[in-house]
Formats: structure tokens, sequence, C-alpha cells
């Protein structure tokens, strides 16, 4: 019972990491054995067969280093299932488009046309994503700032509390980007604006989960820090702001996610360069190719900047490592 039992398993464990060489191959064979509609403008190359190869060659490396690594076997195992059907579902949109173009052909332009943007365009796209990541990093650094710096006032002064919290919650709430009309005629340049528009995005939810994780904070630690005679400053940034971490980061993970709303939304009003501006452009020109190459660019600028920040947050807060999932 416990010999056969083990053959299924091993059975499982093999289909599972033969999935993304499975889902690939399918998705080969219906990209060369279908013809693309003649509605679709041809592209020169084939860009979608190239990343397909190889996806099969990736696939099939990581196919057979599993039997000899444990971390791979385990990590194919997991995700096996759900890489086959990430490729039946790329499968499905390659059917209603390229190859039967169900939808209308200009919004929704086949893998070869979207993959021939990055090709072509690599050197305007880079420069599209360093502007993007230029103008973030400063926003998000001024707003984490002053967002960190006014946290720490409201949360530790009541007498800061009582004055300025009535207008942060008039302020905070509002939208960054309902600010934009304003700023573009108050700032000298587009950039200037754009970099206030994100910091605003980040300052308030920092500053709103800063202030409540000191406030928080038990009063026990406090009293202690003042009988073995503490000074403020030791209070604050030895006692408050280490028990406010976990706060801290959340307002930040929120914040950040904000600055991208805020980000796209400044770039489309008078940047030079940026994703944003990009994906503007592109539609102002019915490229939708190019549109949906500048959503794929925010889907891995967004996801690398989260996971880094994930990253920073499980190594400063070790004991809450896995609290929190991405």
């Amino acid at each position: 019972m416990a010999h056969t039992d083990k053959i299924k398993f091993t059975i499982k464990s093999l289909l599972y990491r033969v999935f993304p060489i499975l889902g690939t191959l399918a998705a080969l064979a219906v990209h060369n054995f279908i013809p693309n509609s003649s509605l679709h403008p041809a592209a020169k190359t084939s860009y979608y067969n190239i990343l397909l190869l190889i996806l099969l060659g990736l696939a099939t490396l990581f196919f057979i280093l599993s039997f000899f690594i444990k971390k791979i076997r385990a990590g194919l195992e997991l995700k096996g299932p759900f890489l086959f059907g990430t490729a039946g579902l790329v499968i499905v949109i390659n059917l209603i488009t390229a190859k039967l173009a169900l939808l209308p052909v200009i919004f929704f332009p086949s893998f070869d046309n979207i993959l021939a943007v990055f090709i072509e365009q690599t050197a305007l796209l880079g420069k599209c994503i360093w502007y993007s990541f230029r103008l973030l990093l400063l926003g998000v650094f001024w707003g984490v700032l002053i967002g960190f710096i006014t946290g720490v006032l409201l949360g530790f002064s009541k007498k800061v509390y009582y004055w300025i919290n009535p207008y942060i919650k008039l302020i905070g709430p509002i939208p960054a980007t309902a600010w934009i009309p304003l700023v573009l005629t108050t700032f000298p340049t587009p950039f200037g604006a754009s970099v206030f528009i994100i910091a605003l995005a980040v300052w308030f939810p920092v500053q709103l989960m800063t202030s409540s994780g000191i406030q928080n904070t038990s009063k026990v630690y406090f009293e202690v820090g003042k009988t073995l005679g503490a000074r403020t400053f030791f209070q604050v940034f030895r006692i408050a702001v280490p028990a406010a971490l976990p706060n801290i980061f959340q307002g930040t993970f929120n914040g950040i996610c904000a600055a991208f709303i805020a980000l796209m939304t400044a770039e489309m009003f008078g940047a030079k360069y940026g994703i944003g501006w990009y994906i503007s452009y592109q539609k102002a020109m019915m490229l939708y190719s190019g549109v949906y190459a500048g959503l794929l660019m925010i889907a891995v600028f967004c996801t690398v900047i989260i996971t880094v920040l994930f990253k920073v947050r499980g190594k400063l807060l070790n004991w809450q490592k896995g609290l929190i999932k991405w």
C-alpha cells in the first residue's frame, strides 16, 4: 500500500514538473499551426515564437535540474500547475486576438506586434523607465521623509497633535492627483510639480501610520525609559520609532502604491519622458501595441519595487517575516 502511494506521488510530482514544458509546447503548436488573421499587420519577425522557444529552453533546463536540486523540484511542484494554466490563458488570448481577430484589431494587437515594440524601441523605453524611476525615487524620498517627521511629531507631542492634526485631517484625504491643476500653475517646471504630487501621495499614509504606531506604543516602555534616565531623543528614536516600525512600513507600502498612481497621472501632464508619458503618447497615436508594452513595463516596474520593499522589511523586521505576504 505504501509502495503504491509512493508511485502515485512520484508520478504526480513528475507531472507537475513537466507542466511548464507541456504548456509552452502547446502555445508553440497553436502559434505555428494556426495562421494569423489577415486583419492583423504582419510583424517583420515572429518575436513571440522566439520568446516561446527561450521559455521552452528554460522550462526544460529547470525540469532537468529538478532531479538534482531539491529546491527547484519543490518550486516546480508548487508552481507547475499555475504555469500550465497561465500558458492556457495565453493561448486563449492569442486565439481571440491574432488568430481569429474576434476583437477590434486596432485595440487588441497580436503578441508579435507588442513584443516588437520592446525590441525596436529599446532605447526610448529605457529612457522612459529611467525618467519614471528618477521621478518616483525623488517623490517617495521626500514623501517618506516628511511623512516620517510629521508622524513622529504628531505621535510624540500632544501640543503638535492638537494644533496640526485638524489641518491634516482636512488636507490629507484629498487625492494627490486632485492638486495637479493647481500645482502645474504654481511650480516653475512640470518635473518639480510631479515630484510634489508623488511626495504628497506618499506623505499622508506614512505620517498617519507613523503617528498611530507611536501613539499605540505601550506607555510602560516610556515609563521604564524615564526611570532609567532616558531623554526625549532616546525615547523617540530608541523606543517609539522601533516600536512603530511595522506601522511605518505599512504606511510606506500604502504610500508607494499611491505613488504609482500619482506617477502615471503626473507624467501624462507635461512630462517629456516616462512610462506614463509613453502610454499617453502611444494612445494619442493610436498605437495600442505600445500601450500594452507600457502597461507590461509598469507591471514589472511596480512588482520589482514592491518586492524590494518587502525584502527590506523582512530584513529589518525579522520577527514579522511572512506576516504580510506578497
